[in-house]
């Protein structure tokens, strides 16, 4: 397995990363992470299959852009892999507000479904999405617990909307995936958060998939607004500064929901994933230290799954959330993930509107808020 990497800003490449023994002409895979104006450029677009003609080319606009141990605003990084042994399939479909998202996880699956199948990556429009039932959908038909990771295109933080693409400049509404096949393939992930909990818990009495209207008999909205302060004036904005922990019933493992908006007339949240009635939760704050510390423990927890192989290529996804709360302190955590796997291992990746991981080896997918996720790829 080989990579290259490039970055595109300004009006031109700010730097090309690509041995001259590089095989371009038989790179299968592009991935290309940046802002919306620059996905869905049909110039750079062009370039970028000039430079690898063959390649399956995914892109998606993001809240920020990782290569190597920085984090970059409006520019383009791109990632392209060369596998030696394996292969990969490229699927996408288009969605709108009315697209049932699990049927949609479930019919990508589909079609990537072969018995030599070893990871899929998941890269989805991340504006209206459910990404709690997308990836129900792809657990409905991942019956041998394939690792599946990948995460929700992002807008800055706009939140207005997202661009996904598959072999054409990104747009509105698309979902990709992609599926890894081979037995030379070793695929490793982890994803953490690292926020505090705090609060008494409180127990979802009245919600529909991701619109949370009660918490213990109560306005969500009027409850929300008694811990946030001198925040509330400043919703939904400030809701990304205070997520919520949530267990439901058949889990054992806590999640973590951003706020996407709010409803004022009934008193509402709607988040970025599903709250079931009669799940339990806790309103969560930052901890600058273990939001950082989060991203080497995903880091260790991924390099261990594979610890006689040196990782090929990481891609870290993690939650606009923590690069609006991190600031100035946003590439510490890249540089801590970086610190773990070492220079030897290529790195990309972006911020996002959601992650997407397993909480551990063989267990099914979730959709995560406010973690760092991290996916591993190593040829041998």
């Amino acid at each position: 397995m080989k990579t290259a990497q490039l970055q595109f800003g300004s009006g031109k490449w700010i730097m090309e990363n690509m041995a001259p023994d590089f095989p371009a002409e038989k790179t299968q895979l592009v991935l290309v992470f940046g802002s919306g104006e620059l996905v869905t450029n049909q110039d750079l677009f062009i370039q970028i299959k000039s430079k690898f003609p063959h390649a399956d080319i995914v892109s998606c606009s993001t809240a920020g852009e990782i290569l190597h141990n920085e984090v970059y605003d409006d520019s383009a990084v791109v990632t392209a892999i060369y596998f030696e042994k394996a292969s990969i399939k490229s699927v996408s479909l288009e969605i709108n507000k009315n697209v049932n998202s699990f049927e949609t996880g479930k019919t990508l699956m589909g079609l990537l479904k072969q018995d030599d199948l070893v990871s899929v990556l998941v890269i989805s429009e991340g504006s209206f999405v459910n990404g709690s039932d997308l990836v129900a959908g792809f657990n409905e038909l991942n019956t041998t617990n394939i690792p599946i990771t990948g995460g929700l295109a992002g807008d800055a933080a706009r939140f207005a909307k997202t661009q996904v693409g598959l072999n054409t400049i990104a747009k509105e509404g698309t979902v990709v995936a992609v599926g890894f096949y081979g037995s030379n393939l070793l695929v490793g992930h982890s994803s953490f958060g690292g926020w505090d909990e705090f609060g008494k818990e409180r127990v979802i009495t009245r919600s529909t998939k991701n619109i949370l209207y009660e918490i213990d008999g109560k306005k969500a909205l009027d409850l929300y607004k008694e811990y946030l302060g001198p925040y509330v004036d400043e919703l939904p904005g400030s809701a990304l500064l205070f997520p919520i922990s949530l267990r439901t019933n058949d889990a054992d493992k806590n999640l973590v929901r951003t706020i996407l908006n709010v409803n004022e007339d009934d008193g509402s949240m709607i988040f970025a994933g599903n709250m079931p009635e009669g799940s339990k939760l806790r309103l969560m704050k930052v901890n600058f230290e273990k939001v950082i510390n989060g991203s080497s423990i995903a880091a260790t927890n991924t390099a261990s799954m594979h610890a006689e192989h040196n990782a090929n290529l990481a891609i870290l996804i993690s939650c606009v959330g923590r690069k609006l709360i991190l600031q100035d302190r946003t590439s510490e955590e890249v540089q801590a993930a970086q610190e773990i796997f070492g220079n030897q291992t290529a790195i990309t990746g972006f911020y996002s509107y959601g992650e997407l991981s397993p909480f551990n080896p063989g267990s099914n997918c979730e959709l995560h808020n406010q973690t760092m996720t991290i996916t591993t790829f190593t040829e041998f």
